[in-house]
């Protein structure tokens, strides 16, 4: 059986958080948040009363600013690439929308392209180019240069680790086989970024807050190269400003104006503790909860796990047993045993999955007992 690496990163963890009311294994879906990131969140709030909304958010500028430049150094790129957001979903929507892509212009996916990514690319009317993949849905690279070679699509967008499947893509070399045939690559992080490394060269990448930095909700961002914003429409132009806009960063022009800024403030307080932690400590950690997951669910009930057992993310998929519904255990887990879990359906990923799965997702501070509990709760 493993054993978990950073027992201080647990501790810490645990620590700097209120009391959970459960066994919290949710984490794909939100994180809990610190305490110092919901004071910072509830501090801003109230200067907002104080001050007013706008002389607040002028006062948090640099504080915001300092969010900018790490979560562009976690993505590899600076912090005037930095557009804050209020979800993954919203990142994508304005990139999609904002693009001078006209329909029927073709982006190239993968197989297991999470499902609101797809309706987006298919409402701004743009074709899917299907990657080829392996049985676990990761990019084939000679597959994909063959592709990028012979009939190369306009851009490729590729989920670095999928929501229904803790299976990381290997976004490096997709970014070098893309930058050799001029195709723009954009990464969606949602479920990568604060477990996995994402400094890999993307042209575009995004993600919410709330999950593996465990930031606010209603928080997200999109960092995006000079190169691609060039080719984007902004949603305030700069010619309705007396000075065309001289001296603002080129991402600024796809932030909402009204914005929920106690969350950037909150998420900038989490991005804070993700340094502090260790990016790679914190990634060892994940990794090795992800693996001892595993290593107790699998067989337990007749569940069956779907990642390898070495698969680095803190996600593990379950098949159910026939004739059981996922839903109902999920339901039955938090009921009985007080454990939080999710029920993916397959609509997440109509291509990819045959029917619903179990989601597991554990945080730094879950421990080999709270595994335990959910396999025992598994077992019933």
């Amino acid at each position: 059986m493993s054993v978990l690496p950073h027992d201080d990163l647990g501790t810490g963890w645990r620590a700097a958080r209120p009391r959970p009311a459960v066994v919290h294994l949710n984490s794909a879906a939100c994180s809990r948040q610190s305490e110092q990131v919901l004071a910072a969140v509830a501090r801003h709030a109230r200067h907002e009363a104080e001050v007013g909304a706008h002389v607040a958010e002028a006062a948090a500028e640099g504080l915001l600013q300092q969010g900018r430049s790490v979560l562009a150094g976690l993505v590899g790129m600076a912090a005037a690439d930095v557009a804050f957001t209020e979800s993954a979903s919203a990142s994508v929507r304005t990139l999609v929308g904002r693009w001078r892509l006209a329909p029927g212009t073709r982006v190239g996916v993968l197989p297991g392209e999470y499902w609101h990514n797809a309706a987006v690319l298919a409402d701004a009317g743009l074709v899917p180019v299907v990657l080829p993949a392996d049985d676990l849905g990761r990019a084939d690279l000679a597959g994909v240069e063959r592709v990028l070679r012979d009939d190369p699509p306009a851009l490729v967008h590729v989920t670095l680790v999928a929501s229904h499947r803790g299976v990381v893509q290997p976004g490096r070399e997709l970014a070098v086989l893309c930058r050799a045939a001029g195709v723009p690559l954009v990464l969606d992080v949602a479920q990568a970024l604060g477990q996995v490394d994402c400094d890999l060269g993307a042209d575009v990448a995004y993600a919410p807050a709330r999950k593996w930095l465990a930031g606010p909700r209603g928080v997200g961002f999109l960092v995006m190269r000079p190169w691609i914003t060039a080719q984007l429409t902004p949603l305030v132009g700069p010619e309705l400003f007396d000075d065309g806009g001289a001296g603002v960063d080129h991402a600024r022009w796809y932030e909402s104006a009204d914005a929920h800024v106690a969350g950037r403030v909150g998420l900038v307080v989490a991005l804070g503790e993700h340094l502090a932690a260790g990016p790679d400590r914190v990634r060892g950690r994940l990794a090795a909860l992800g693996r001892a997951t595993r290593e107790r669910l699998d067989g337990r009930g007749g569940w069956s796990v779907v990642e390898p057992l070495d698969s680095p993310t803190a996600i593990t998929t379950l098949r159910p047993p026939a004739g059981v519904d996922v839903a109902g255990t999920v339901a039955r887990l938090h009921a009985e045993h007080g454990v939080l879990v999710t029920a993916v359906g397959r609509e997440r990923a109509p291509a990819e999955l045959a029917g619903p799965v179990l989601r597991v997702s554990p945080h730094l501070d879950a421990t080999l007992d709270d595994l335990d509990a959910l396999a025992t709760g598994l077992a019933r």
